[in-house]
């Protein structure tokens, strides 16, 4: 992941405090993995911000556009825990597609990542390179 997304997930989890921030990872995969390029922040548009998220669906739609048009891939999706959860809340476990998209959720000054698949989610490691 860069340095610059990296930074963004934080930034947006601090000043969306104390609803829950969310948005777009996106970025490139190869035949060593993928590199988050950019956190893209999106609306939540969830009825209650604050017990969840819900992901402006336009938000989605463009950046699924911009990738067919060979922009960057949508690799998955990030939010925010104000509660200090720093993993999946069951909440996200029930709104997961299972899809093999990543998670990232921010909380506690730090950022998790998750693999959403059909087991469930699979935690993620990671290195954040750049400036």
């Amino acid at each position: 992941m860069t340095r610059p997304a990296y930074r963004a997930i934080l930034h947006a989890a601090a000043q969306a405090a104390p609803h829950e921030c969310c948005g777009l990872l996106l970025g490139t995969r190869d035949a060593r993995g993928v590199i988050v390029e950019e956190a893209r922040a999106a609306a939540n548009i969830a009825a209650d911000p604050a017990a969840h998220f819900e992901l402006d669906p336009q938000a989605l739609f463009d950046a699924l556009r911009a990738e067919r048009a060979g922009g960057l891939c949508v690799l998955g999706y990030y939010h925010s825990h104000p509660n200090g959860r720093v993993g999946p809340s069951p909440r996200d476990e029930s709104d997961a597609a299972g899809d093999g998209k990543i998670w990232a959720i921010a909380a506690q000054g730090d950022v998790t990542f998750w693999r959403s698949d059909s087991a469930g989610f699979t935690r993620l490691f990671y290195v954040i390179a750049g400036v």
